[in-house]
């Protein structure tokens, strides 16, 4: 092993937290019949975060060698990013004057952001992000729909 690489215990467990962070909205949106759910918020978090995972790698091995051939982990993200909103914005539907899924499209965002999160080894932020989401998601859609649409 390199001394550049993440450990493996450390590996597996970024990949799990960002799998079962992401397992919380998918089941929410599951719940309530959407069409993003379990998977595909499972698969965008773990996604994002073995991307970050090798971001990571090839950043810390060319750190040691030819300057010129170091990676800016920023670019990383800012593509996945892309890849995510690209899928978010598949969830969207415009039917007959009515904007349908941009919760959803909005929770695979975040999921991304999970991944991300989980990714980079700070998992005290994917969790408090997963939170903050799923009070956004469950606390917040419940007051819509029984003041706001009343």
């Amino acid at each position: 092993m390199l001394e550049s690489e993440i450990p493996p215990l450390d590996l597996i467990v970024r990949l799990l937290m960002a799998a079962g962070l992401a397992l919380v909205l998918g089941l929410e949106r599951e719940l309530r019949g959407k069409p993003a759910g379990l998977r595909s918020h499972m698969l965008v978090s773990v996604g994002s975060a073995a991307f970050i995972m090798i971001g990571l790698h090839i950043l810390m091995t060319t750190a040691n060698g030819d300057p010129s051939a170091r990676v800016d982990p920023s670019r990383i993200v800012e593509g996945v990013i892309g890849g995510i909103g690209f899928l978010g914005a598949g969830c969207i539907i415009q039917s007959r004057g009515s904007i349908q899924g941009i919760t959803t499209g909005a929770s695979i965002w975040i999921s991304g952001a999970i991944g991300v999160a989980c990714g980079l080894g700070t998992l005290l932020l994917a969790g408090t992000v997963t939170v903050l989401a799923l009070i956004i998601m469950v606390v917040l859609g419940r007051f819509e729909r029984e003041v706001i649409e009343e």
